[in-house]
């Protein structure tokens, strides 16, 4: 996901332009990190306190300039308006956090807001389209039959959550007036990697990271990723 969002990045924005992003949702700062160490000024918003303070340690081992460029708020997604002025970001980044949230649109029509004309929303969900892949390729029949049919799952932290569709994802970008620009599939041969795998030697996983980024972008693959990577540009 992040050769994908690295990608929409470079197509929008002039190379060296130092971008103000809000990245909902950041839990322990890895993307937070990873753009204020290529130069841009990150904010995060993350309500629970335990990646909070995963967050603040993570940045207190970062050098002093890279320190600099990051802010933290302590709040609820939702509630950007309260934190921040329409229009002050160029991304907006919310990754892994719909698939918690049981009516959505508000919250993306927050992110909307927070966008300047010509800015980028990326998103990542839960793909409903795919949910009977997890359970069937792991030989749970009954489960798969069930999620043919729903938008629910257990994730496997036991949490009850939800998935969206792709068609209903665009609509929803299109009705805050950030239409749907680029979309991927993400974790498209990998999702039946246990939590504990150990990761692969440096060559196999070169090679299947290139596998994943070009299932990712190609059909059929991308869709039946476990999860979307939709990309959003406001008008």
């Amino acid at each position: 996901m992040t050769r994908q969002l690295d990608e929409q990045i470079a197509g929008r924005f002039p190379v060296g332009q130092r971008l103000r992003v809000l990245d909902v949702g950041m839990g322990q700062g890895t993307q937070a990190l990873r753009l204020a160490r290529a130069g841009h000024k990150v904010t995060g918003v993350e309500q629970d306190p335990a990646m909070v303070a995963a967050a603040r340690a993570a940045l207190g081992s970062e050098p002093e300039g890279i320190q600099g460029r990051v802010r933290i708020v302590e709040g609820d997604g939702r509630e950007t308006g309260v934190h921040f002025l329409p229009g002050s970001f160029d991304v907006v980044l919310c990754h892994g956090v719909l698939m918690y949230v049981e009516e959505p649109d508000a919250l993306l029509a927050g992110l909307a807001r927070m966008l300047a004309p010509g800015g980028l929303l990326s998103l990542l969900v839960r793909n409903a389209d795919a949910l009977a892949m997890r359970p069937g390729l792991a030989g749970d029949w009954p489960g798969a039959m069930a999620a043919f049919d729903s938008t629910a799952y257990r994730n496997r932290l036991g949490l009850q959550a939800r998935a969206d569709r792709l068609d209903a994802v665009s609509a929803s970008l299109a009705g805050i007036a950030a239409p749907l620009h680029a979309w991927y599939g993400v974790r498209v041969f990998t999702d039946q990697a246990s939590d504990d795998a150990v990761p692969p030697e440096d060559g196999e996983l070169a090679a299947l990271l290139a596998a994943e980024e070009r299932a990712g972008r190609t059909d059929p693959y991308r869709r039946v990723a476990a999860l979307l990577h939709v990309c959003g540009v406001r008008d």
